[in-house]
């Protein structure tokens, strides 16, 4: 197998295909495998230390080498961690001293002498121009020897690795469960995807692919392998082209059509006249992307293939040559008439999904208590045709409808982008909520299969059910917005690595701190190097061989409530722009010193892939008791084009985090309380023992020794959860 498909499984499954080989005396290069893994946090469990026991010694240096460079990458450790200030988290200066050294240094530098004593006469500091800011003073090497070795402790991260299957049997199942996934997939999985379509295209699919994006990546593989792609809407055929011109299956982002080979042109056209023919009404969803059409047509010329008549008429919608009511302005025309159980019951039969959507709205329209009854009645009637993602959703929409909702409302797009507006919405009546509950309870339960026996980790209670692909980013530890996790630590410790495409560029990490009230009490960044709290590592200001901040933070000498860390685009490439950037954060005990970056202590390495110029990971909060929790966030912040400061966001923040955190998420401990509702028997796992037989364990992490037959639900495939 292909090592590019090995490190897909090693990721998403945290299982290693079984090994083959020829057989021999490899337990010694075992043993020793297994030590460089728990150096990085990992190690393989009892199965397959065994298996690879069995086999020859250089079969199992040559997996080592392979899996070792997985994990790493893994949990952030397949680059070099340097720092600015060589004994970090000691010895760092106050700023205002470490800037003055700067600028002594800058005018003994001879040629910078006279820019550097311009600048201070007329009251000026610019710290890039002075010539010791912003640059490592000494080598990685370097920085290792300032440092002792990590003193092991009993709370360091500790990721098991399973034996897998057969190699193939492992790709194949991973490409199923992605191309069948029920809920969106985020960038870096839908690039994997697209990776195992390419390798499956031939084999067996799934029985459905119901998200549309992930469709379109598999229809891409299809054909050019030539097999035909699956299509059943005229929006599948633009996603399409648009995979094929490598562009944005989503539909967000306008595509630039290339010129089109005559096969592929040919299967677009075939396509969309078999669609059209099959149901002439689909006609009504090409106002929604009419330019996009347009510009397609122009690459396709559908006028060269009189055979395909039903695609032309696509191209002729499009250009406004025939008039297609849209089925939305259907919608919004029978609601300016004031007629919303109309609508309500158009949706329920010709779009239930989108009736789910709209269904505050049209709830709210209502404006007798008949009307709302149709209304209300019209989803009841619609509910067994709406995906559960959807049920779900709405699940969590209407349980935070309570009636005392804040004056603000936040929103998070499917980019992860976060904005805050007013509320001006009216409060859904105590009865209408409790209908609705009780309506979304039961049919998710009549969804939900029957999980045997379950094995819950109480840790995982309190995650937030993936509904949306952006919930989450890739990485190691990550779980989905508005999950909660508890913190158990002295020293908590982030950590952000960039490294530059193009372009100088200088992301800069920082730790707001606010008091109960959301008001900021201190900051650490690169203005603020240290306090009370904790101190910063020091400013890079470059990355063309990549760099590293840290902030080391002291939890029980936290003065407030929150600690929100964020990272900011001061200058160049942004976070989709940037050849890679990540975040993380370390827990520590203060006797265990060990290097800036020490991947065993490390509790999450996230990926940055998103919009604007601040990214707000997660934040941390203290309860009355003074236990610390973490709060999932994955959210981006517009902020400025250059020269964005943690000074200049607090007040934004502060808005954003009281919105995010006033907010009740879905969460596995919902769906285990139906699954208990129906019947299911369900233990809480105590860390230590598994049963004998088999059973679904629902946990933050796969336990050793479950029995054959058993099913592992953890963070990689928590969408798995959601019922279709």
């Amino acid at each position: 197998m292909a090592h590019a498909l090995e490190h897909l499984v090693v990721r998403h499954t945290r299982r290693l295909p079984a090994p083959t080989g020829p057989a021999g005396d490899g337990a010694a290069a075992a043993r020793r495998f297994d030590a460089a893994l728990m150096a990085a946090g990992f190690k393989l469990s009892g199965e397959l230390l065994e298996r690879l026991s069995g086999l020859a010694e250089p079969t199992v240096v040559e997996t080592a080498v392979r899996t070792l460079a997985s994990v790493r990458e893994l949990v952030g450790d397949h680059v070099r961690h340097n720092v600015y200030f060589v004994d970090f988290p000691a010895n760092v200066p106050d700023t205002l001293d470490f800037w003055r050294t700067c600028v002594a240094e800058a005018i003994d530098a001879g040629d910078a002498r006279a820019g550097t004593v311009d600048l201070l006469s007329v009251g000026v500091l610019d710290l890039l121009t002075l010539p010791s800011y912003g640059r490592y003073r000494h080598t990685y090497e370097e920085m290792l020897a300032a440092h002792d070795e990590l003193i092991a402790a009993a709370g360091d991260r500790l990721t098991v690795l399973h034996l897998g299957g057969d190699a193939e049997d492992e790709v194949t199942r991973l490409f199923l469960a992605l191309a069948g996934s029920v809920t969106p997939l985020g960038e870096e999985h839908l690039r994997d995807l697209a990776v195992l379509a390419g390798h499956r295209a031939h084999g067996p699919g799934p029985e459905e692919i119901p998200i549309r994006e992930s469709r379109a990546v598999v229809n891409l593989a299809r054909l050019r392998a030539g097999a035909p792609p699956l299509l059943d809407t005229v929006t599948d055929v633009l996603r399409l082209a648009c995979a094929l011109a490598e562009g944005d299956v989503t539909l967000r982002e306008p595509t630039r059509f290339r010129a089109l080979s005559r096969p592929h042109r040919r299967a677009l056209l075939g396509g969309l006249d078999a669609v059209v023919a099959a149901s002439p009404e689909k006609l009504a969803d090409v106002a929604a992307h009419g330019e996009m059409w347009k510009r397609l047509g122009e690459r396709l010329h559908p006028h060269e293939y009189p055979k395909w008549p039903h695609a032309a008429e696509v191209f002729a919608v499009a250009r406004g040559e025939r008039k297609v009511p849209s089925f939305d302005s259907r919608v919004e025309d029978l609601l300016v008439r004031g007629e919303p159980a109309a609508a309500a019951d158009l949706l329920a039969s010709a779009a239930p999904g989108r009736l789910f959507r709209a269904l505050d709205r049209l709830v709210r329209t209502a404006r007798e208590d008949g009307e709302r009854e149709a209304v209300l009645a019209a989803a009841e009637r619609a509910a067994p045709m709406v995906s559960g993602r959807v049920v779900l959703a709405l699940r969590e929409h209407v349980q935070n409808r309570t009636g005392a909702e804040a004056e603000r409302r936040v929103f998070v797009n499917r980019e992860g982008r976060a904005w805050v507006t007013a509320d001006t919405r009216a409060p859904l009546t105590a009865a209408v909520r409790e209908r609705l509950l009780g309506m979304l309870d039961a049919e998710t339960r009549r969804r939900l299969p029957d999980p045997g026996p379950l094995l819950v980790d109480p840790d995982v209670l309190d995650v937030a059910l993936p509904l949306s692909g952006r919930a989450a980013s890739a990485g190691l530890g990550v779980l989905p917005r508005g999950s909660v996790s508890p913190v158990d630590g002295e020293l908590l410790r982030f950590f952000l690595y960039w490294r530059e495409a193009r372009r100088t560029t200088d992301h800069d990490l920082s730790a707001l701190v606010m008091d109960a009230d959301h008001a900021p009490v201190t900051w650490l960044s690169y203005t603020a190097l240290s306090d009370v709290e904790g101190t910063h590592s020091g400013d890079i200001t470059e990355a063309p061989d990549g760099a590293s901040e840290f902030i080391d933070m002291r939890l029980g000498a936290v003065r407030g409530c929150f600690v929100v860390p964020q990272v900011h685009v001061f200058a160049g490439e942004g976070f989709d722009e940037a050849a890679e950037c990540f975040f993380g954060f370390m827990l520590r005990e203060p006797e265990q010193r060990g290097r800036p970056f020490e991947p065993r202590t490390v509790r999450m390495k996230s990926d940055l892939r998103g919009p604007g110029r601040v990214a707000l990971p997660l934040a941390f909060r203290r309860d009355e008791e003074g236990r610390w929790y973490a709060h999932w966030l994955h959210v981006y912040l517009r902020g400025r084009p250059a020269a964005n400061r943690v000074e200049e966001h607090r007040v934004s923040i502060a808005v954003l985090l009281r919105g995010l955190l006033d907010r009740t998420p879905l969460t596995v401990g919902h769906l285990v309380a139906l699954m208990e509702e129906s019947g299911a028997r369900t233990t809480l796992w105590d860390g230590r023992t598994v049963p004998e037989g088999p059973v679904t364990y629902i946990g933050l992490e796969r336990p050793a020794g479950l029995a054959p037959g058993s099913r592992a639900v953890t963070p990689e495939n928590l969408r798995d959860l959601v019922p279709a």
